[in-house]
């Protein structure tokens, strides 16, 4: 089964969608962040770097707990 352009579009727009969204969390939540897990300038790397998997890590180690 082959799957026409507009069927791929239709899979593929939400995840880019929530891909994009996380990473711009990720990001402000780092900037605005007082302190983290390492260098921020690492994490944004990791962020952007390793698409959606980056802002997970972020979420899930880069965070320090207040």
């Amino acid at each position: 089964m082959e799957l026409t352009t507009s069927q791929m579009m239709t899979i593929l727009l939400p995840i880019a969608l929530i891909q994009l969204a996380l990473t711009i969390t990720a990001l402000i939540v780092c900037a605005r962040a007082e302190e983290t897990r390492g260098p921020k300038w690492m994490w944004v790397l990791i962020i952007l770097l390793v698409n959606i998997f980056g802002a997970v890590l972020f979420f899930i180690f880069g965070r320090k707990q207040a």
